[in-house]
């Protein structure tokens, strides 16, 4: 059983595409405060950004959301104005 939707003759499909928001490593930031930025503005709870924030140490870069661009782009801006270093991808 297929669960597609047949789309009429004349109707346009509209691919909606989800992207990342990417955590890049810096020298700067504590593990406390960057736990508390992904908890705050992302709602991990504090296993999950602690997670985060260690992946982005050791591998120098992690996913911490995934969504439209529109939902990232406020996290986006938030967590670039405390002073964390984020990329929508």
């Amino acid at each position: 059983m297929s669960t597609e939707e047949k789309l009429q003759p004349g109707q346009d499909a509209v691919v909606l595409k989800e992207q990342s928001l990417v955590l890049f490593n810096d020298h700067e930031n504590s593990f406390d405060f960057v736990i508390d930025v992904l908890c705050a503005v992302c709602n991990h709870n504090e296993e999950q950004a602690e997670q985060c924030a260690w992946i982005t140490h050791y591998k120098g870069k992690c996913q911490i959301m995934s969504g439209s661009y529109e939902q990232l782009r406020e996290k986006a801006d938030l967590i670039l104005d405390v002073g964390l270093t984020v990329e929508i991808q």
